[in-house]
């Protein structure tokens, strides 16, 4: 029998303890047990594998990316959420994953994403020039809604009618909501099959699919071109010349609403927070803003946003949206000084990571300079998109948005914010839920 080794054993019972704690917010107790037990600690579990929690940035490029082949995605995702939101890049594994990767990633090159920097732009600046100004306002729904926009004016340009994108946007945001509950509470499972919320969920699914089915097949109809990611969808071949069904193309779209919609609005919210929070900052991302032309074309001033980039870079390392993921090892492996068997569930909190003192100087203070050179991004620890094969393939999509959108409102508003601290809704991707922000219209 191998001799195995784990890292520093917490007690199980611990962890049962502070059940209900864990199941509304599990960061406060992450962070106690990293306070309490290092970087990397173990829990064991009856009859499985112990479950591995780690903030050790070693550990996460190894699982991640030197010998992400030797792990998979677990259960939680590849089972329960893809129960509701299909078999798309995020929820796939193997070759199949493999396969939907290599045919979608050319539409997501940056010339590619280039190309509708325009559709963003003016979907963003009519957005911006609806806010409600002289009240203090939750900002979250505003950045949701502005985000959603975005996401889809670009994925289906004017294929949609208004009424039927915010009915999915309602069925998303709800299926997202109890695919965490279950996935927190996986001994209410039962309860939820037998008081009929999995059977609801599951007819909002079907729902959320059929009018995805609709446009899909509108735009197939269709002999005009959009040249937006629904027409490169269409397009997108395989090797051997077939094309994506529509089952395929619904579980491909339905990823892209959940992982660029809600991950955006996050960090926009949590970006302009920081920035209400330090007037200097904000100043000089303002003045960066109001140094741009006006009139000029959108892609061109996205290389001179330097320091509101900078900005969003500092807002992704205090507040990863994607603060969690997760790996099961396929087989037996040796992590440094650790032998650990095949089975064993990673928990590799990005939000710690993010903060830990080891990789960073005042962890916990919000300095967009600390990305003035690569250093920061070279040290391993900064993971805001993932890391791997399977770094988010739409990263440079929500930079440029992220990007564009912060300018916009900088530009347009004063900002002024009421409270200092941010109250943090971890589900699956990590949420701000108390944030309220003033905009006043600049002179």
């Amino acid at each position: 029998m191998a001799n195995y080794k784990y890292p520093n054993k917490a007690s199980f019972f611990k962890f049962v303890f502070h059940a209900s704690q864990i199941a509304r917010n599990p960061i406060p107790f992450h962070k106690m047990m990293f306070g309490e037990y290092g970087d990397t600690l173990s829990i064991r579990r009856f009859f499985a594998p112990p479950v591995i929690l780690t903030r050790d940035a070693g550990i996460a490029r190894h699982t991640l990316q030197k010998y992400h082949r030797r792990y998979s995605k677990s259960k939680l995702q590849t089972r329960f959420l893809s129960r509701y939101i299909g078999n798309g890049l995020l929820t796939s594994t193997g070759d199949y994953w493999l396969q939907q990767r290599r045919l979608i990633q050319p539409g997501f090159h940056r010339e590619k994403i280039r190309n509708l920097i325009g559709i963003i732009n003016k979907t963003i600046d009519g957005q911006v020039q609806a806010f409600e100004t002289g009240v203090f306002q939750e900002l979250y729904p505003l950045m949701n809604t502005l985000a959603f926009e975005v996401v889809s004016k670009s994925l289906f340009n004017y294929a949609a009618s208004p009424e039927v994108l915010k009915r999915l946007q309602v069925i998303i945001e709800t299926l997202q909501k109890f695919t965490v509950r279950e996935m927190r509470q996986p001994y209410k499972r039962f309860w939820y099959n037998i008081n009929g919320e999995v059977k609801h969920h599951l007819e909002l699914t079907r729902e959320s699919r059929a009018i995805i089915n609709t446009i899909i097949e509108e735009r197939k109809a269709s002999k005009d071109r959009h040249d937006d990611l629904l027409d490169m969808l269409l397009n997108a071949g395989y090797e051997d010349g077939t094309k994506m069904n529509n089952a395929q193309l619904i579980d491909e779209i339905l990823i892209l609403f959940v992982a660029g919609h809600e991950t955006t609005a996050s960090a926009l919210t949590f970006t302009l927070f920081l920035l209400a929070n330090h007037p200097g900052e904000l100043r000089k991302a303002r003045a960066e803003s109001l140094a741009l032309k006006n009139g000029e074309e959108a892609l061109e001033t996205l290389p001179r946003m330097e320091h509101i980039k900078r900005c969003i870079e500092e807002s992704m390392r205090l507040y990863p949206p994607v603060w969690v993921m997760d790996r099961i090892s396929t087989k037996d492996d040796t992590i440094g000084e650790y032998s650990i068997k095949g089975g064993t569930l990673f928990g590799i909190s990005i939000f710690e990571m993010h903060r830990n003192p080891k990789y960073w100087e005042q962890p916990e203070t919000f300095d967009p300079d600390r990305f003035l050179s690569d250093d920061s991004k070279r040290n391993g620890a900064y993971m805001p998109f993932g890391a791997g094969p399977r770094l988010c393939i739409g990263n440079n999509f929500a930079m440029y948005e992220m990007m564009l959108a912060v300018n916009a409102i900088i530009h347009t508003f004063d900002l002024e914010t009421c409270t200092t601290e941010v109250k943090l809704n971890p589900l699956i991707t990590l949420k701000p839920a108390n944030v309220e922000l003033k905009f006043t219209k600049r002179a």
